[in-house]
């Protein structure tokens, strides 16, 4: 009876031994994945930025081709603009 106790007791500290031992890998993998997950933030809000850059200086350079189009041929862009608006107009009345 007291091999059987023994026995017991010795597979319950094996047990608490490898749920020690599962738990510490646990938690070194969640460790692992929130600096990935911070890492992954920081290349994510990097492209933001540069992605906005690149939108931004589009926009700049459509609104400075508009302009030079406007000064160099101004009845053209304001028949355009006014045949735009007319097209606009019937659609919206439908």
């Amino acid at each position: 009876m007291a091999e059987k106790k023994l026995a017991a007791v010795g597979a319950e500290a094996d047990a608490e031994a490898r749920t020690a031992v599962a738990q510490a890998e646990l938690e070194a993998q969640i460790a692992d994945l929130r600096t990935e997950i911070a890492r992954l933030s920081e290349s994510v809000s990097a492209i933001g930025t540069g992605a906005r850059a690149v939108v931004q200086g589009e926009a700049e350079l459509m609104t400075e081709r508009v302009r030079e189009r406007v000064r160099e041929e101004p009845i053209s862009t304001l028949l355009t603009v006014a045949g735009v608006a007319f097209l606009f107009g019937v659609l919206a009345r439908r």
